[in-house]
């Protein structure tokens, strides 16, 4: 679905680019001066999720416009060949549909004329009955022992994802195992681990779709040497190693037993595979039950995108309001900040999801894109931040688009910690909109003052920019049914985003050519000698390690 004109010199991008000219000439303060219920026009509620999305540098017009322009660029076209199945993914010629990893059972989501809902609720099945297995004891170590940690071993999607609803619902633990996780090939990673695991009462999860990832099977090697030369017996591994993949036979191999391969699907993306037996992990520590909740806070956010208007759908007017920034504002990053301890690592989360799935030049009809695609995203929980990069945010002459995120309601209701928590964050948000100029720093200060001459000495220092745009995203409570839907806007936003810039958002060949070249120089170090040429910084590198690593890249 190619537009007739290139999309940057449409009607449509054109008025945009205006509202942008007209629109720095206003301050945000000024748009609150003009419209009394701004606040009311411009914020969402969505179940218990509600997002404030007044303190943007937009109006009604230029909202209305930003709407065209998803219209103009086929967006709802799109959007039901994404719910139909369609092979949307190209490049890989496959559909996109995490969104049936969570699909009520009377629900359809088809994949060349087939219903997968039903096989995804088997496998939902298969992982219940595993979870009630092991935490009533029924599956054991080979000792005999009850298994009380759980270790993920994988990558990207295969980790971050877990890795990141087990720590936000830290609250909802049953108590039955701990998770861990290992993601880096760095030994350090896997040795710290395992220095506190006791084999006859850990399981190990290798979550890999092909199983042949690099990472993620040289760790599992490495778990496994572990757990042989601890328990004495290969025939033990049957019980404390499982697997979560679409390659059965490999699994096996590694000797794991056919009932303990937990199935994935090539329509799944691993960025955005929680939702399936990737998430066994998060179901052994938080239950089944939970983890059900989980996906249906993401499904009723599906039910929120695909159902409602455009005007009033959270993860459009997220993406536009992203869009906006990225392409007539030029801000190159956006920052994620939680004022949610539990939520410390959403921000790596969304990068993956964000970076991984938009940070691409090349159009879908193979042309280079005239026009700013995915941005920089980063960021940190909130109050650590204040004492850390908002110095940038606040004085720096970069505006960077900021997302506020918050439960009101803590698991943790400590003397006043929460309000104290959450008044840093309004705050925040009103002093990035609001600044401070040279007449709001003089003002009070007397010449009959001893310090008078140093205070209007530092006057410029005190002084902040102001007008720096926001959302704020409050959660009534850190559910597993809101967790999911948090995650899924941002799914769904990041569709939309890729859309309207023509991108494919669900490859990534941009990680091809590392691991290409990581293969050839393995050989090199792994042998302690150059078997390839190289440019002269590479052999001079390998040069070096060779002379200062202790064992020569010899094992």
């Amino acid at each position: 679905m190619e537009q007739r004109l290139p999309l940057e010199k449409s009607t449509v991008w054109n008025a945009l680019q205006a509202h942008r000219r007209r629109l720095a000439k206003i301050d945000i303060r000024e748009l609150f001066e003009q419209d009394p219920q701004r606040f009311e026009r411009f914020s969402e509620e969505v179940g218990e999720l509600f997002i404030d999305f007044s303190k943007n540098r937009i109006d009604a017009p230029a909202l209305n416009d930003l709407i065209a322009l998803a219209e103009h660029c086929h967006l709802p076209a799109w959007t039901q060949k994404l719910r139909d199945g369609h092979p949307i993914n190209h490049t890989e010629r496959r559909p996109v549909l995490h969104m049936a990893l969570r699909a009520a059972p009377g629900e359809t989501y088809s994949v060349d004329g087939r219903n997968v809902v039903p096989e995804v609720h088997a496998e939902l099945d298969k992982m219940a009955a595993f979870v009630e297995r092991l935490h009533s004891g029924e599956l054991r170590g080979y000792s005999g022992r009850r298994i009380c940690h759980v270790v993920n071993i994988g990558i990207g999607g295969s980790d971050l994802g877990p890795y990141l609803a087990t720590q936000s619902l830290r609250p909802y633990w049953t108590g039955h195992v701990e998770p861990h996780f290992v993601s880096n090939l760095d030994g350090a990673q896997m040795a710290l681990t395992l220095e506190h695991m006791d084999p006859e009462t850990t399981l190990f999860i290798i979550a890999s779709k092909s199983f042949t990832t690099l990472e993620t099977l040289y760790e599992a090697q490495t778990a496994r040497e572990w757990f042989i030369e601890q328990a004495g017996d290969p025939a033990h591994i049957g019980r404390h190693f499982v697997a979560i993949s679409s390659n059965v036979d490999k699994a096996m191999e590694f000797g794991i037993e056919e009932d303990n391969v937990f199935r994935m699907w090539d329509w799944v993306g691993g960025r955005y595979s929680l939702w399936s037996s990737i998430g066994l992990s998060v179901a052994l520590t938080v239950g089944m039950d939970n983890f059900r909740k989980l996906l249906k806070g993401a499904h009723d956010m599906d039910t929120h995108f695909f159902g409602t208007e455009f005007r009033h759908n959270l993860p459009v007017l997220m993406a536009l309001m992203g869009i906006w920034y990225r392409n007539f504002w030029d801000c190159c990053s956006t920052a994620i900040l939680p004022y949610d301890s539990l939520l410390h690592l959403l921000p790596n989360y969304l990068q993956q999801l964000d970076m991984e799935s938009n940070g691409k030049q090349i159009k879908r009809n193979g042309a280079r894109a005239n026009y700013c695609t995915g941005p920089i995203v980063w960021g940190e929980t909130g109050s650590n931040g204040q004492h850390a990069f908002f110095q940038f945010l606040h004085q720096s002459d970069t505006v960077v688009p900021v997302d506020f995120i918050a439960s009101i309601n803590t698991h943790y209701p400590l003397r006043d910690h929460q309000s104290l928590l959450f008044s840093n964050l309004i705050a925040q948000s009103e002093a990035l909109m609001k600044g401070r100029d040279l007449d709001a720093v003089l003002d009070g200060l007397s010449p009959t003052d001893p310090d008078y001459e140093h205070q209007q000495l530092i006057s410029r220092y005190r002084t902040f920019r102001g007008n720096t745009p926001s959302n704020t995203i409050l959660i009534d409570t850190l559910t597993p049914e809101n967790l999911g839907a948090l995650l899924a806007l941002y799914e769904h936003k990041v569709f939309v985003q890729g859309i309207i810039w023509n991108i494919n958002s669900f490859d990534q060949w941009g990680v091809e050519l590392g691991k290409e070249l990581a293969a050839r120089l393995q050989r090199d170090l792994l042998h302690g000698e150059h078997l390839e040429e190289h440019d002269p910084s590479t052999a001079g590198l390998l040069r070096h390690y060779f002379k200062v690593s202790r064992h020569n890249g010899k094992r």
